[in-house]
């Protein structure tokens, strides 16, 4: 029986502290809870988990290493949860990432997984609990999150086999909880935060046709 290779792709939330060196080190984070969940709810199948997620990773990041760390591996099926950081890494600068740049990347990156691989597209909506502190644009921080989150939404309606909305269900999870307990910063997950994230990640692989 042929390995079913599911590679997570990312940011720091996919990294968790991953050893860069080896591709099916999973790390720390929601990648390790999930393949720990569907390796015990699909015993008859035989995964090759893989992680390629990168910390401080954006969109453009993710365009500029795609060749190497996703097509070239020929994955079954890729996850991908981007888009945190090409909202935060402008925050400083005040010179925020255009909804169209963003847009453009990340439609590149799933345009090349159409084309040239047979991968289903697993897609993971980026989220902020709160602003964190220290951002020198608080207010305009959460309005730049969201018009680029309208986008990965969008991006999903085209490209995905199954989506994750994180954004919606972390918010809906902070009722009757601090949001601390899911994100200290608001926006790297403790590890309730990366299990939370890994529980609705299995759920929507169910609905995948593998």
């Amino acid at each position: 029986m042929e390995k079913f290779r599911l590679l997570f792709q990312g940011d720091s939330i996919t990294d968790a502290g991953r050893d860069r060196s080896n591709i099916r080190n999973l790390g720390n984070g929601y990648p390790k809870y999930a393949a720990e969940m569907l390796s015990r709810e699909f015993p008859d199948i035989e995964f090759d988990f893989m992680n390629t997620g990168i910390s401080g990773d954006r969109a453009e990041s993710l365009k500029a290493r795609w060749e190497k760390d996703a097509i070239e591996l020929q994955p079954d099926a890729v996850s991908i949860l981007i888009g945190v950081n090409d909202t935060w890494h402008m925050d400083a600068s005040g010179n925020w990432m255009t909804e169209e740049y963003f847009e453009s990347c990340y439609r590149y990156i799933l345009s090349e997984l159409k084309s040239k691989t047979k991968a289903k597209i697993i897609m993971l909506e980026q989220f902020l609990l709160f602003v964190p502190k220290g951002s020198v644009h608080p207010a305009e921080f959460r309005a730049d999150l969201d018009r680029k989150i309208q986008i990965t939404r969008k991006l999903a309606r085209e490209f995905a086999d199954v989506f994750v909305p994180l954004d919606g269900l972390f918010a809906a999870a902070c009722i009757g909880n601090k949001p601390e307990k899911w994100a200290a910063d608001g926006v790297h997950p403790t590890e309730d935060g990366a299990k939370f994230i890994a529980k609705h990640y299995v759920d929507a692989f169910k609905q995948l046709d593998i």
